[in-house]
This record gives C-alpha cells, sequence and structure tokens, in this order.
C-alpha cells in the first residue's frame, strides 16, 4: 500500500500541475487521514530530498526588470529546501519539467561547476564590471551548501577579483565565510541581507520550515556588522492578516542586532503558488485563511497576483498603502531608512583562469 507524504520539515506536500506538462498527479490528504484513523500502525512516509547535477554552460543572468535592484545575478542552486510556501519563485521549477510544490523543495538542481564557469565569466574581456545579486531565484544558503560549499568557493572567486556581490539569504551559515566577505567589505563590494519575515519561533517552523529561525539570524546580522560587513534584512513578504503587525518589532530586533538598512515587499502569489499558499493555510492557519486571502486580494486589485512592474512590490489601494506608511514610519524610528551605500567596482582587477590566489 502507498504511503502518505509527511508534511514535517516541508512547507507543502501539494503537487500542483505544471502549466507546461498534460499530466498531473492528484493526492487525497483526506483519504489518507481516514485510513490513519482506523490503523493505529500508520506511518506517513517523509520525502527525501534529490540533489540533481545542473550542466549549465554559463552562471551569471541578466535582467532588465526596472523594479529589481539588480541586472546580474548568480543562483548555485535551482529549487530551495527551505520550503517556504509563499515563495514568489516555486513556478521557475515547472520550466525544469518539476512542479512548483513539492517538487521544488525536494528536487534540487546543483551546479557543480558554478565556481570555474564564474571565474571564467568574470575574466573575459565581455565582461563590464557591475554588482552581482545572489541569489534569485533560490537561496544560495540552503542546508545542503554546508557540505557542498559552492557559494563558498563562488565567494572565494568573488573576493580573487574583488567582483562586487550582495547576498541574500534565510540561513545563518552566511557567517561561515566572514573571511571571504571582509575581503570583499574592504573595497566596499558587499553588503548581506538577511530576509526575516517573523519574530515567533513558532510560526517560523512552519512558514520556513528548513530555514535558520529568527534568533538565529537575528546573531547572524550581529556578527556580520561586528565584523564590519553592512548587513540589513529584507521583510520579505509582508503577508497582510499573518506578519504585518510585527513591523514595527522586526525593525526594532534588526536595528539591535546591528542592522542598517531595512527593505520591504508585499506578497504576491503567482501562477501555482498560490494554490500552495492556499493549502499551507488550510493545513496552519485555517482560521486565518479567508483574511489573509482577501486582504491579498485587496492589494492586488481583486487578484492574488499583480506582475505589473513597480506595483508588484507593493501592492496598491488603502490597505498596501497603509501597510506601505507602517514600513516606512517603523523603518524611520529604528535608523533603518539610510539608504544602502552602492557596491564599488572601483577595485575589481580581471584575473585570468589559473590565477586564483585564495584556491
Amino acid at each position: 500500500m502507498p504511503i502518505h507524504l509527511s508534511h514535517r520539515g516541508r512547507g507543502t506536500i501539494e503537487s500542483p500541475p505544471n502549466r507546461f506538462e498534460r499530466l498531473s498527479i492528484e493526492s487525497d490528504d483526506g483519504a489518507w487521514e481516514e485510513i490513519a484513523k482506523v490503523d493505529p500502525d500508520f506511518e506517513p512516509r517523509r520525502l527525501r530530498t534529490e540533489f540533481l547535477r545542473d550542466d549549465s554552460k554559463s552562471l551569471i543572468t541578466a535582467n532588465d526588470s526596472p523594479d529589481i535592484g539588480f541586472t546580474h545575478s548568480l543562483n548555485p542552486y535551482r529549487g530551495c529546501e527551505h520550503g517556504c510556501a509563499y515563495c514568489y519563485a516555486r513556478p521557475y521549477h515547472e520550466y525544469l519539467g518539476y512542479n512548483a510544490g513539492i517538487d521544488f523543495e525536494t528536487r534540487l538542481l546543483v551546479k557543480e561547476r558554478a565556481p570555474e564557469l564564474l571565474e571564467a565569466e568574470l575574466a573575459k574581456k565581455s565582461w563590464v564590471p557591475t554588482s552581482l545579486a545572489c541569489s534569485g531565484v533560490t537561496d544560495c544558503y540552503q542546508p545542503i551548501e554546508r557540505k557542498l560549499e559552492i557559494t563558498r568557493r563562488c565567494l572565494a572567486v568573488l573576493a580573487d577579483f574583488r567582483q562586487p556581490v550582495g547576498l541574500i539569504t534565510k540561513n545563518a551559515l552566511v557567517t561561515r565565510d566572514l573571511d571571504h566577505l571582509r575581503d570583499l567589505a574592504q573595497h566596499g563590494a558587499v553588503n548581506v541581507v538577511l530576509s526575516l519575515t517573523t519574530l515567533d519561533a513558532k510560526l517560523a517552523s512552519v512558514l520556513e520550515p528548513r530555514a535558520s529561525r529568527p534568533e538565529a539570524r537575528l546573531a547572524a546580522i550581529r556578527t556580520l556588522s561586528e565584523a564590519g560587513i553592512p548587513v540589513g534584512i529584507s521583510l520579505a513578504p509582508i503577508i497582510p492578516g499573518l506578519n504585518d503587525h510585527e513591523i514595527p518589532a522586526l525593525m526594532e530586533a534588526a536595528a539591535a542586532h546591528g542592522a542598517s538598512f531595512a527593505l520591504g515587499t508585499v506578497l504576491r502569489l503567482p501562477l501555482a503558488v498560490k494554490d500552495v499558499f492556499s493549502a499551507w493555510l488550510d493545513r496552519f492557519e485555517p482560521g486565518k485563511k479567508a483574511l489573509i486571502l482577501g486582504r491579498v486580494a485587496e492589494v492586488r486589485g481583486g487578484k492574488l497576483n499583480d506582475p505589473n512592474f513597480g506595483s508588484r512590490m507593493t501592492g496598491t489601494g488603502p490597505l498596501a498603502e497603509q501597510i506601505g506608511r507602517l514600513l516606512e514610519v517603523a523603518k524611520r524610528r529604528a535608523g533603518l531608512d539610510r539608504p544602502r551605500e552602492p557596491l564599488s567596482t572601483k577595485a575589481f582587477r580581471r584575473r585570468m583562469p589559473g590565477q586564483m590566489e585564495l584556491f
């Protein structure tokens, strides 16, 4: 008899249809719950994460989105084991033939040659130094990074080239790489953003099940700040009806631990993400589901997603304006309303492959 998948440690067990595929698999949770009632020996099966080789031939990608603060990025992984049900990046997994639900969390693509690809691309005469973002559609410090050290090796390349980079993560593991971060900081070529959505450890454990807990992220902010690394927080997403009331406390806690700036964006639920997040609400916040989705629709023009540049980050309407004002006031009171210093490319040096000093 097949065994139902356990939700423990996962943001979802849903397998929403891939919009590019004709066939999909549906799971009837209600049927498994009925079996569990009459079979005392019934045990849900915990799904293991698969790590698959990504043989991409290039690493740096470009975008021309006017409401994103970078034009080039690198992603050492595809998919993310942190399991955040709200993640806007989930639909990217559909381009790989997987689903945006459980596949996004359990079928991770690993770019083993990322450091070598990065070195080769930065060495090209055609590369015009500009700030890189690490990552964008995944977390560069997800759990497997502790073992594989792909992000760490990429940072070694970036530090040797003195190539400016901004990192964003939910994992306190970023503090492992203080040596490379300090090297970059000497040239004004790095900043780190810790994603911080709640101070409630219980909520974080189900909202972001395999990410570092809030207290660990705050401790990482302190460690980075004391090491001279410019560090801030990203309150993303702000989920109306769930964590928007925490905005002032999050800003105060971040400032108290040494953060120097803060960002914030309002939840949007593109494509299959709406189904994954809706199912998460059914399981973990059933009493708030109607309220939360109603408020998301209120700031998204009656829908759950607004893909338009500019408004997709902030939402529109009175509630969105109210959230925006609260965010700005909280940032100002905590001293986090200062703009980030732009990363510098002045120290960039082009190194030919094989000249690496840090390896």
